[in-house]
């Protein structure tokens, strides 16, 4: 309903946001920058409350979108399904997208270079199977290519020193063993058989040259 602004109150808790009263009683909130714009004795019609609404629900579609992305880097579509989780607006989540996207806050393609460089550095894997994360996060297929591209591909290099990790729990095993949890381990970071077979065969000439000094003492 229309009203006359009576009153306008930061809130207790959250200097950043304003309490509206309308004829003497709540309304609304607002961000404290659209506030500003309000005065006492100001008359609101319906549609103007209706924008201011719409404003501060935008706002904290926002605030929750920045809050989300505060815990690590996000791709638009994470970012989006978020939003939708809780409910926000199609056409209101697109606009927080573009904003996001302007501020610097969203780019895929820098997106998919954190994430392989993280995987890699932190999570080793194939890059098939960075490949099939990213495209669950929604990330276009030509700039998962590219951040591969700029990437260290040598994937028995990186099945090896994933295997050199553990080495020290597979030492005493013997050569079958070793085999069925050394290749168990890569398969599950998604590296292909020929890429297993030469790190694994790599892996165990390594144990047994480690071996070779103290069976010889």
């Amino acid at each position: 309903m229309p009203g006359r602004i009576t009153a306008l109150r930061f809130q207790k808790r959250n200097r950043e946001r304003v309490n509206v009263y309308l004829d003497g009683r709540f309304a609304f909130t607002l961000p404290a920058v659209a506030a500003a714009q309000l005065r006492k004795g100001q008359e609101l019609s319906d549609t103007e409350i209706e924008h201011l609404q719409t404003l501060d629900a935008e706002a904290k579609a926002y605030e929750r979108a920045l809050r989300f992305l505060g815990y690590r880097p996000r791709s638009e579509a994470e970012v989006r399904c978020h939003l939708q989780r809780h409910r926000v607006d199609l056409q209101m989540v697109d606009r927080v997208i573009e904003r996001l996207r302007s501020a610097g806050y969203l780019d895929d393609r820098a997106f998919a270079r954190f994430w392989v460089e993280n995987r890699r550095q932190f999570n080793p894997r194939s890059a098939q199977a960075i490949q099939q994360e990213l495209l669950r996060k929604g990330v276009a297929s030509e700039l998962i290519e590219e951040a591969l591209q700029h990437e260290h591909n040598d994937e028995e290099e990186i099945a090896y020193q994933l295997l050199s990790s553990r080495v020290y729990r597979w030492r005493g095993l013997d050569r079958a063993t070793f085999w069925r949890k050394g290749g168990g381990y890569l398969a599950r970071r998604g590296f292909a058989y020929e890429v297993i077979e030469p790190a694994l065969r790599r892996m165990w000439a390594q144990l047994q040259a480690d071996r070779r000094p103290l069976d010889e003492g």
